[in-house]
């Protein structure tokens, strides 16, 4: 019996929710035989260590199966019925509400086989999405989230339970690969004797609220000269980005040095991370700063408060001129003591304990 982990794609937009499918694998029971199939494009390398992975390549009319395409739906759901029959599947983990499209309706006729729809973020429901998840009993499906403020929220739209899987890194796992803060800077190209290094990290679209962040830099850059901002990520708003930048007089006083494959070592280089998404389903990039000791500035979104409780510096979400003043007053705080506050908060140790936990009831026979 095998578990089949099913993704959309690979590459780096979707390199967090990767991070997230591996946490959840990584607690199979020993010896259990772990396969991702990305339905598009390859895998990244933390997939692979878990076991077989195979890019099936298809095209996106073919899975979305609109318009003519609608006519291949019977052969697609034959296809992937074949396939987990194949592979003996017992257990499918699923990437979001796109692959549950593709994927659910093909267990119909494979009752032995249970499915876990995983949300890892906001999600625009159809009727036919809610129609397609209640065809299935709760032996068969069950529904998780990677946070509680987004697992009340889907269970609110569908009528239906959601479980709360809050995706936890493994805090000593995660520490090892930690640089210190000199060759970490020395990695980044950050230049020596920089005074004040914020860095923010994610992919480079509205709803991670660089934009916001870019305006109220440059507010602080009048009275602080020798700060600097690094934004790591890569995404549509490059383009958009790297000419507020330049409106701004901005270069030389922020980075944009796109996707960085061992970003998760580098975390040290800064003296504050900075999140001002508008929306997030969970952020991994809390638990990556809290875990390397660096402070945190976030909106003040739910899923942030979730983590962070009362020790959390929230900010408005949206608003440059909050977010200039909290950049302002982080010069007289100290870094220790709120990233010391931060992590007895989040307490990484416990938090991946209750994942494990999680992981075990909700994957029964993982």
């Amino acid at each position: 019996m095998s578990i089949i982990n099913v993704m959309w794609s690979g590459g780096s937009p979707y390199a967090s929710v990767h991070k997230v499918h591996q946490q959840i694998l990584s607690q199979a029971s020993p010896g259990t035989p772990v396969k991702t199939w990305l339905l598009q494009h390859s895998a990244p390398a933390c997939l692979r260590e878990l076991g077989q992975v195979e890019a099936l390549k298809l095209s996106s009319r073919f899975l979305k199966g609109r318009g003519i395409w609608a006519l291949s739906r019977p052969w697609r759901n034959c296809f992937f019925r074949k396939a987990l029959l194949k592979n003996d599947a017992r257990q499918v983990l699923i990437d979001g509400l796109g692959v549950a499209r593709v994927l659910l309706p093909a267990l119909h006729k494979l009752p032995h086989v249970r499915a876990v729809v995983m949300f890892h973020g906001s999600t625009r429901l159809q009727c036919k999405d809610v129609r397609l998840l209640r065809q299935f009993s709760s032996e068969q499906l069950t529904l998780c989230a990677v946070s509680q403020t987004l697992a009340d929220s889907i269970s609110a739209d569908l009528k239906l339970p959601v479980v709360t899987l809050s995706s936890m890194l493994n805090p000593h796992t995660f520490a090892q690969q930690l640089l210190p803060r000199d060759q970490a800077r020395q990695q980044l190209g950050i230049p020596a004797g920089t005074h004040q290094v914020f860095g923010a990290v994610g992919r480079l679209v509205d709803s991670k609220g660089f934009d916001t962040l870019l305006s109220a830099f440059a507010k602080t850059l009048v009275t602080h000269p020798d700060r600097l901002l690094i934004i790591i990520g890569e995404g549509a708003m490059r383009a958009e980005l790297e000419a507020q930048v330049k409106a701004l007089g901005l270069q030389g006083k922020v980075l944009l040095p796109g996707y960085v494959d061992n970003v998760a070592s580098l975390y040290r280089a800064f003296d504050w991370v900075l999140i001002p998404s508008r929306a997030e389903g969970l952020g991994l990039v809390v638990q990556e700063a809290v875990i390397a000791g660096v402070p945190i500035l976030a909106s003040d979104l739910p899923v942030f408060y979730e983590q962070l409780g009362e020790a959390g510096n929230y900010v408005a979400v949206g608003d440059e001129s909050a977010w200039a003043r909290a950049i302002e007053a982080s010069d007289e705080l100290s870094t220790t003591e709120v990233a010391a506050r931060q992590h007895a908060s989040l307490d990484p140790e416990h938090a991946w304990l209750r994942f494990r936990q999680a992981c075990t009831t909700v994957f029964s026979g993982l």
